[in-house]
């Protein structure tokens, strides 16, 4: 695996790659790679000739009050996995090269980025939709791949690539759970065992409402009140949103309908975990 850490230096590796007619798969990433990120890159290995990692973690889509100073860093742990797993490139760059002194340019998908965690994040997605731009500018890949954990990330990227006409393919690929239903996400290892614990709330309230949505529920209020009433239950938990939308547009729902997202945000003590599920109604 080669390691890149200038901007050139990778475009060169793109250009020499699309000489021989290879294709490309990137997975941006920003580190502290656990399952949830493997079964992408796996993906990637399998479905493109060459596959590049990013690991870049974004200052821009961090809030002043978030924690872009603590969000865990194991540069060598990451190399080590991602060479066992068969990555071509890793791009790595530095702050300073991608966003060098008089930056100014930034992008925005209006009203998708301003909903869910957008709202409790204000900043956030402009800053993940820049950064992944100037990622497929440099890397130029055919597919890139992103998990299901992050849907409302995936939906607006979806947007920005349709509204833009990049040639871009982006697969999102399904959430990865421990045992015990707990999403994975670098931001587990924030959580002491007592939190860890009391972390799991999140999957049961989600399941809850799927299983009174298998029972014919189809009331977005009932199924926000019970997974309201499980959330509430554990100490630990603060909710910060539980919604129900349209997955194309992210447009509140009354009733469940063929492929709805039920998406929610929740603080366990200082940490903030997101989860989701797609409803698929088959009637």
């Amino acid at each position: 695996m080669k390691i890149i850490a200038a901007i050139k230096d990778m475009r060169s590796v793109v250009r020499d790659l699309r000489s021989q007619g290879k294709t490309i798969g990137l997975v941006p990433t920003m580190g502290c790679l656990h399952e949830g990120h493997l079964s992408l890159i796996r993906e990637s290995v399998k479905k493109a000739d060459s596959t590049v990692v990013s690991i870049f973690i974004n200052p821009t889509q961090f809030g002043p009050a978030e924690d872009f100073k603590e969000y865990p860093r194991e540069m060598r742990q990451d190399i080590g996995i991602l060479e066992k797993e068969g990555v071509d490139y890793l791009f790595a760059p530095e702050a300073e090269e991608m966003y060098p002194e008089g930056y100014k340019t930034y992008v925005e998908v209006s009203d998708f980025q301003d909903r869910l965690c957008g709202r409790s994040r204000p900043g956030h997605f402009r800053g993940v939709c820049t950064v992944v731009l100037k990622l497929f500018n440099i890397v130029d890949p055919d597919i890139s791949f992103f998990g299901q954990k992050d849907a409302q990330q995936a939906i607006v990227l979806e947007k920005m690539v349709q509204d833009l006409d990049l040639e871009v393919k982006i697969e999102v690929l399904p959430i990865i759970r421990e045992e015990d239903g707990l999403a994975l996400s670098s931001r587990n290892t924030y959580l002491s065992p007592e939190e860890r614990k009391a972390a799991l709330v999140l999957s049961k309230s989600l399941n809850a409402a799927q299983g009174m949505i298998e029972k014919g529920e189809r009331d977005s209020e009932s199924l926000i009140r019970r997974m309201k009433e499980i959330l509430n239950g554990e100490p630990l938990a603060k909710i910060d949103y539980i919604e129900i939308v349209d997955i194309d547009n992210l447009n509140p729902l009354t009733k469940i309908e063929n492929k709805t997202l039920i998406a929610l945000a929740v603080f366990i003590k200082k940490v903030r975990l997101i989860d989701n599920v797609i409803i698929h109604i088959k009637e």
